[in-house]
């Protein structure tokens, strides 16, 4: 019997579906999210997914994490690129100084955004550190609390090294008061992710707003905060691109529905159509179950033995890259046999072309080795 993989539909309601999808042409308008999406994942406590419980986050598993996120993304790429970024920067929670942890996730609209680029130095002071730096892309950054960067470490003017003789490099937590949001975002898709520049300017941090994101390091001892932060990355932004090559899916078969009425096209036209979106489907069905099957199989490592074997690593790693590039290819695919309505920039499939066209530039998956 063939594997079945449950529809994103599966995993979000369809109150929520509709309120999402309803508002994100005007999202696009706005360039941030709309206020009906944002009551949407403050209510459902979206950005609190991987925040730790003990500071009133859901701290859910990554099995969970996956399907609700790929669920978000089918539903609205924007809403699920921002969620997923700003939950991810929840999981920090797991690192950050208690003293600091509390205050800042004890708010039911937290929400943490930011850059892992190394764009940011830190002169280390007897209080702490200065911060200086300018970066891009922090997706969700208008409607975040807080903002998180990653700088290199120097001490005099000069580079901090680390136990292998390269530039210190460590993550800080800022308030959003001390951030200047830059616009910068001007790509054809993710529009109304808002993923503008922010800078920060001679700002004063105590030591305690630095942390790091190594396994020593674990201020909150769970399996979520264990598990490898790369696998977790590639494994959250891989069902970023499946949701949205998915809602692609799905409008072809609206489309193709109605070019079947089309009297230019032959029976053979016809065949080759449905025969098409049937394949695309099974195709993503096959690959998500692979993916689904890696990330759950790790997971349960995680949770019972308190560690994930190599192998299990680099299958998630494998089927993450997998499922997101074959996943552009296949739209890639349907792409042409759409007519001009796939086109229009006004239409919910442009804007699903558009999205899953940005998302999938991310470096994190651009190779599949």
């Amino acid at each position: 019997m063939e594997n079945t993989v449950p529809h994103p539909s599966a995993f979000i309601s369809g109150d929520d579906i509709n309120t999402i999808r309803n508002s994100a042409a005007e999202a696009e308008q706005l360039g941030i999210l709309h206020p009906r999406q944002l009551e949407i994942i403050y209510r459902q406590q979206w950005f609190k997914l991987l925040v730790p419980k003990i500071y009133t986050g859901l701290q859910i598993s990554l099995s969970e994490l996956v399907r609700l996120q790929e669920a978000i993304s089918w539903t609205d790429g924007s809403t699920g690129w921002v969620v997923t970024l700003c939950s991810g920067a929840g999981w920090f929670g797991g690192f950050i100084d208690p003293e600091i942890a509390g205050p800042v996730f004890n708010n039911s609209q937290v929400c943490l955004a930011g850059s892992g680029a190394v764009c940011g130095t830190a002169e280390l002071t007897e209080a702490g550190y200065i911060i200086n730096g300018s970066w891009k892309y922090a997706s969700g950054a208008h409607h975040a609390t807080q903002i998180t960067a990653n700088c290199a470490i120097k001490k005099n003017g000069e580079p901090v090294l680390n136990a292998n003789g390269k530039q210190l490099v460590l993550p800080f937590i800022f308030d959003k008061k001390d951030v200047q949001i830059l616009p910068a975002w001007k790509y054809i898709g993710m529009i109304a992710t808002g993923s503008d520049a922010f800078e920060v300017k001679d700002l004063a941090v105590p030591h305690n707003r630095q942390f790091k994101i190594e396994p020593e390091a674990v201020v909150v001892d769970e399996p979520l905060y264990r598990y490898p932060f790369l696998q977790l990355a590639e494994a959250t932004l891989a069902v970023n691109i499946s949701g949205i090559a998915i809602h692609f899916i799905d409008l072809c078969g609206d489309v193709f529905k109605e070019r079947m009425n089309h009297p230019r096209l032959t029976d053979q036209q016809k065949t080759y159509l449905i025969e098409t979106l049937a394949l695309a489907n099974k195709e993503m069905n096959q690959l998500r179950s692979a993916f689904f099957d890696a990330v759950d199989n790790s997971w349960e490592s995680i949770a019972n033995e308190n560690m994930v074997p190599d192998a299990q690593l680099s299958k998630v790693s494998a089927t993450s890259r997998k499922l997101a590039i074959t996943a552009r290819e296949i739209v890639d695919q349907l792409y042409p046999l759409c007519g001009l309505t796939a086109a229009s920039t006004s239409t919910e499939i442009n804007r699903a072309w558009r999205n899953l066209h940005t998302a999938s530039q991310h470096t994190l998956l651009t190779f599949a080795i």
